[in-house]
């Protein structure tokens, strides 16, 4: 069963402003980007702190909280920005298949478990294979194609 898990007061309203006003500044913490996508309603552009993941020189977007508005409107754009200050990075996506997403989850949860870890049913990096395909469709993972060279705006 596909799953939204709503951030709380903290996160919502101090957390992620944070880390998004840090991130505008261009300051990255510990990889941290904004996504900027278009609404798949409004068609106005909707921004949101992000953890990317690198894979052996592929990037990957994971979503902790399941199916959020983000994901959603990502499936609908294919596509948007990762950005960091005045950087602006075109980027494609393609979400991968449950099959697919094992690793990359044992990966990010070996990365941010600290920040991210209690969205994955008490699941870790050093989990069995089985509990990462169970929790695997909760969780949309994307891989992330460079569409063309960063630019400044």
């Amino acid at each position: 069963m596909v799953r939204y898990q709503k951030p709380d007061w903290l996160t919502k309203n101090v957390f992620n402003p944070l880390v998004a006003l840090v991130t505008n500044w261009g300051l990255s913490l510990r990889g941290s980007r904004v996504l900027a996508v278009r609404g798949r309603k409004s068609g106005q552009i909707r921004r949101t702190p992000v953890n990317p993941l690198e894979i052996g020189g592929t990037r990957y977007l994971v979503a902790p909280r399941g199916e959020t508005e983000w994901v959603r409107n990502l499936r609908a754009a294919r596509g948007g920005e990762l950005r960091l200050g005045r950087q602006h990075e075109p980027i494609g996506v393609e979400e991968l298949s449950d099959d697919a997403k094992p690793p990359i989850l044992r990966e990010y949860l070996r990365r941010w478990k600290t920040e991210t870890g209690r969205f994955f049913d008490g699941v870790t990096a050093e989990s069995p294979e089985a509990e990462l395909r169970r929790i695997a469709p909760r969780h949309p993972v994307f891989k992330v194609q460079d569409l063309q060279i960063r630019r400044s705006t």
